[in-house]
Formats: C-alpha cells, structure tokens, sequence
C-alpha cells in the first residue's frame, strides 16, 4: 500500500487557499510549521504573524497563501480526511465480505495514527491531534451553511457517506447508516479526547482502544437490528 500511495495527490476543495500550498517549497513548509505551531500553542493562539517568524518569512508571505487561519485549519483538517479516505480504500479494497470489510474500516478510521512516510512534509501524527482537538472549530461557525454550500465539507461527507454504504452490506434493513457512520468518525475524535484528557469519562485506556469499542458498538447495533 506504501508504494501506491506515493503517487497519491490529496485534492483539496481549491477556495480554501490563494494559492496551492503544494506548489511551492514554502508552501510545503507554511503546512508543516503550522501543523507544529498549532499543536504547541493551540488554534486560538495561532496567527500568521508567529508563522512567518517561525519559518523566518513576512507574514504577507502566509496571506499569499491562506486568506486566513480559519481557512487554513480547513484546509489542514480537509487534507486529513483526504488522507485517510485514501487509507481507508486502500485497505478494503480487496476484501470481499461485507462484514470484514466494515471491520477494517472501522479499524482504519479510528486507531491510533501513524506517520505515513508516503508525504515528507505533512507528520499525520501531529495532524491528528489537530483532528482531535481543533475540528469542530472548522465548522461550529456562523458561516458553516455557505462553506458547505461551497464544498468545503465535501472530503468528510464523502467518508461518511463510503463508511454508510457498508454499513448497509451487512445490514441492508438498518435504517440510520448515515447517523451511525458519522457517530463513528466524530465518537473516535470524542473518545481519543477523553482518553487523553478526561479518563474517568472513558472506558478506553491504554489497553482498551476505542477501535475496539466502535466494532463491538457498530457490529452489537446491526446485529440487534437483524434480530429485530
């Protein structure tokens, strides 16, 4: 999978930059030093001013790039998803029975992340801490219904909406596959959160991964439902 993901380009909704960030050795690094600064001090914090210091530019340098930082966080956590719908159909792909093949994506969506050696200048690992603790900021906004009307959701509902039709594989009466394949996505965010911050609110531990608990929540759901 290593080999045909090096020649994977994460397309990204194109209103969300000025200008393509891939397209540029700064624009690489702008990524990557705002993935780092954003895990260090928080989104709230985070601004183009202390970006273009850290990377040792103007901070006109950023704007050419971004319009602002809300957009940016868009961008990043778009790129996110990009990245791991392309894992989540690489790893399914070949797997021919409906139930193993919901099972591995639910293991792919939400296990702990490791860095895909595939892109140099984005670390996935610290991305996902971002994921974890800043999404919601992408779209608990005033503006969220004009932003998805403009498809800046568009990467995150096409998983959804891949994670909901093997739901209906192994269920095809289960009638909300749509609420309980976004539950998983957005209950693995929630539940990395607790296990890192908020234990007693949790089951998951150290040796319980919430991988485990999604599986025997989404698997118990369609089950019970079968049995009607």
């Amino acid at each position: 999978m290593d080999q045909l993901l090096q020649s994977v380009t994460i397309r990204i909704n194109d209103k969300l930059y000025v200008k393509d960030p891939e397209s540029s050795e700064l624009g690489k690094r702008i990524v990557t030093e705002s993935i780092a600064m954003i895990v260090d001090i928080g989104f709230e914090s985070f601004t183009f001013r202390k970006l273009g210091i850290k990377i040792g530019s103007n901070e006109s340098s950023v704007y050419r790039y971004f319009e602002n930082k809300h957009k940016l966080l868009l961008y990043l956590t778009s790129w996110y998803w990009g990245w791991l719908e392309y894992q989540l159909v690489f790893a399914t792909n070949s797997i021919a029975d409906p139930s193993e093949r919901l099972k591995r994506a639910i293991q792919v969506v939400t296990r702990t992340i490791e860095e895909d050696s595939a892109f140099s200048h984005i670390n996935e690992i610290l991305l996902n801490k971002i994921v974890i603790n800043e999404y919601s900021k992408s779209y608990l906004t005033k503006e969220v219904d004009a932003e998805n009307k403009d498809g800046y959701f568009v990467i995150y509902k096409r998983l959804v909406n891949r994670i909901s039709a093997m739901i209906k594989a192994v269920n095809n009466e289960y009638e909300y596959p749509l609420s309980l394949a976004s539950t998983v996505l957005e209950g693995s965010l929630h539940q990395h959160f607790l296990k890192d911050h908020f234990t007693s609110l949790t089951d998951c531990r150290e040796n319980v991964d919430p991988t485990e608990y999604f599986i025997q929540l989404v698997f118990n759901t369609l089950t019970l439902d079968n049995n009607g």
